[in-house]
């Protein structure tokens, strides 16, 4: 049962080689228009071969199955995401707040430019989000978010930093999906982000003016 339930999700193995990577990268690109097109429900290995124009042999060699591919992808997503986070939190050359309030503006873009595939990712997430791998890729974004807590809190209690961290990542996330599942004009998506960033901010400088 658990077999049936949490597929492998690792890739077989790296490309050593240019031609290797080549390969790869074709078969995550037509990975990405299948499930563009076709949806999680429909979403298939052989579909993906047929889409990269190689043979089902071939992507076998690197993804065991489709949640490995849909993971793959989910976890450049995360690592995309992971990186907006710390290059702009990490930005000693800004006050704290101020780099918070850009990483409003980047992410809820971000998500209005992704949104159709984010979504799909989105709804396949049921093959792979309980994998311990998936929790992994997951906790480094969060690590970032709390060290910046830290720096913004550093009077505060461990629980409030965590707290802080937590409500601001999770907001961010599904208040930011739910926000992109319809187009968005650019002045939409500067007001909203903004309206968020104000939030967040008040929040915080409410938390360090605590005794």
């Amino acid at each position: 049962m658990d077999k049936a339930q949490n597929p492998p999700i690792t890739s077989r193995k790296q490309p050593q080689q240019a031609r290797s990577a080549e390969l790869v990268a074709a078969i995550l690109q037509a990975a990405i228009q299948v499930l563009q097109s076709e949806g999680a429900q429909r979403f298939t290995t052989a579909r993906v071969a047929e889409r990269a124009g190689v043979s089902i042999g071939s992507l076998y060699q690197y993804f065991p199955n489709k949640a490995a591919i849909l993971f793959r992808l989910q976890s450049d997503e995360w690592l995309q995401t992971g990186n907006l986070l710390r290059d702009i939190l990490h930005d000693q050359q800004h006050p704290p707040l101020l780099r918070l309030r850009h990483l409003v503006h980047a992410f809820v873009r971000s998500e209005c430019e992704e949104a159709q595939m984010r979504i799909a990712l989105q709804d396949a997430a049921p093959l792979y989000r309980n994998a311990p791998q998936a929790k992994q890729a997951k906790a480094a974004s969060q690590t970032i978010l709390h060290d910046f807590m830290y720096e913004v809190l550093p009077d505060n209690t461990v629980d409030e930093r965590q707290l802080a961290a937590d409500l601001i990542g999770t907001s961010l996330g599904t208040v930011g999906k739910q926000f992109s599942e319809q187009p968005r004009s650019d002045e939409e998506i500067s007001r909203y982000a903004g309206a968020m960033a104000d939030m967040f901010c008040a929040y915080l400088i409410g938390l360090q003016a605590r005794p």
